[in-house]
């Protein structure tokens, strides 16, 4: 199960030329800012990428506002964010075990990333509805080959109310709002 205080997210990604491109474009927006805004509201924390953002863009706004204003992504041109000093440098000062993975291209990016943070021994779920590709295909493929290596596959609703555990407090009635 997933536990507040050993989960962090990993946004890959989110940017707005890339993002155009994307299959189901309106799905994977509001999916990934319900997601990160919940990591915010429950303390979760978030490291965030941005491949070639010369060439593809910033993180989109959707993304960027639920982030902490003194936060800054990692500037990436390996696909996979482990590969990046400073992604991993982040990652372990985090001390969290247990990764949820959410961003684009599904097949390439993220599921990189899956690989080698199973391989690095991180408990690593993938966010399913909030990661995509250009093609539905190619996040299906992505998605089975991250459940094949042994990422835990999830939702934003089943990742948050996961992590809150129970149907009460503040943090459940913000929560609430964001998934209705």
């Amino acid at each position: 199960m997933l536990a507040v205080k050993n989960s962090a997210l990993v946004v890959i990604d989110m940017q707005e030329k890339l993002s155009r491109a994307m299959h189901d474009r309106e799905n994977l927006l509001t999916s990934a800012s319900k997601i990160v805004h919940g990591a915010k509201i429950l303390g979760i924390p978030v490291i965030w990428t941005e491949q070639n953002p010369g060439g593809l863009g910033a993180t989109l706004p959707e993304i960027r506002n639920y982030i902490p204003a003194d936060s800054e992504p990692v500037i990436k041109l390996s696909f996979s964010c482990c590969a990046e000093p400073v992604f991993m440098e982040t990652l372990k000062a985090t001390g969290r075990k247990q990764i949820l993975v959410m961003g684009i291209e599904s097949h390439v990016c993220v599921c990189q990333t899956i690989l080698d943070l199973l391989d690095m021994g991180y408990e690593t779920h993938i966010v399913c509805d909030a990661v995509a590709s250009r093609t539905p295909e190619n996040k299906a493929i992505g998605v089975e080959r991250s459940k094949q290596a042994g990422a835990i596959i999830t939702s934003v609703e089943m990742a948050l109310f996961e992590l809150l555990g129970e149907a009460k407090g503040e943090n459940f009635k913000q929560i609430l709002k964001i998934v209705k």
